[in-house]
């Protein structure tokens, strides 16, 4: 099954809010035609009207896809409208956070070929990381289609199993919001000593952005890269000093935030 097979049989989006709607542009950008993509989205945005894919109509029986990119709170309305698709052909990829595959073949049947997906909010941009892992009926071929389509948003990775999901939603699928409060208080720090807001933020922005990219194109590890930032007793070790504390820096903190929020996965996913 591949992007043909997409075209032929169509695509149903359940959900198409802001990861969906970013999926969606990436595809039509790459030549999937609008009028094979069917959208079942309770409040469809301007964007979405003005794309041409049908919205809320009747559904065709065996899309080669259904994309779940509803919230987790819609999910028990919405999710057993399609149960007729199970147990078949349709592949089922989910990028809805915290809902297991297990949840997915009770509603669908057991026999239904499931691939769940983490995807972070960088996707919006074309920059995202989504992580993928598949059921028993998740052939190769599967994972290669779904490892296909959210390419038009960022990176994919494999996982060995479900089992790591929560590890990846608190680095990567909750990770975007632990950098926006670094460039948060890497402001504020800057105003307390004596910048004006608007630059302190303009400077804060930029430095991560710039040093994320530097980080992803460098062949060095982010390691070595602070070394080489870093002059012996200068200004960065100054503060080097206070962030790699190993009571009350970086290393501490993150673990905690880190597996506060895998934690809470596990907690959901229950």
């Amino acid at each position: 099954m591949d992007m043909e097979t997409v075209k032929a049989r169509g695509l149903v989006l359940l959900g198409c809010g802001k990861m969906g709607s970013a999926m969606l542009e990436g595809w039509l950008k790459q030549g999937l035609p609008a009028s094979n993509v069917w959208v079942i989205d309770p409040r469809p945005s301007d964007w979405l009207m003005a794309t041409g894919v049908q919205i809320n109509q009747p559904l065709p029986d065996s899309p080669a896809i259904v994309l779940i990119a509803v919230k987790p709170q819609m999910m028990a309305e919405a999710l057993p409208t399609l149960q007729g698709m199970g147990n078949g052909p349709t592949l089922f990829l989910s990028v809805a956070a915290g809902t297991t595959i297990s949840h997915y073949e009770q509603v669908l049947g057991a026999e239904t070929p499931i691939v769940r997906a983490m995807p972070n909010t960088p996707a919006a941009i074309g920059r995202g990381i989504t992580a993928i892992t598949g059921n028993a009926q998740a052939t190769e071929e599967h994972l290669a289609l779904a490892e296909a389509l959210l390419s038009a948003v960022g990176q994919v990775v494999r996982l060995e199993g479900e089992h790591q999901m929560d590890a990846v939603t608190a680095v990567s699928g909750s990770g975007p919001a632990y950098v926006f409060h670094l460039i948060e208080t890497l402001a504020a720090a800057g105003e307390a000593e004596g910048l004006p807001p608007a630059l302190a933020l303009q400077l804060a922005k930029a430095t991560v952005g710039g040093a994320g990219a530097l980080a992803e194109a460098s062949p060095e590890t982010p390691a070595q890269l602070r070394i080489n930032v870093t002059s012996p007793a200068g200004t960065t070790a100054a503060a080097l000093a206070v962030l790699m504390d190993e009571e009350a820096g970086f290393p501490p903190l993150l673990k905690k935030a880190v597996k506060a929020a895998a934690d809470r996965g596990r907690e959901l996913g229950k």
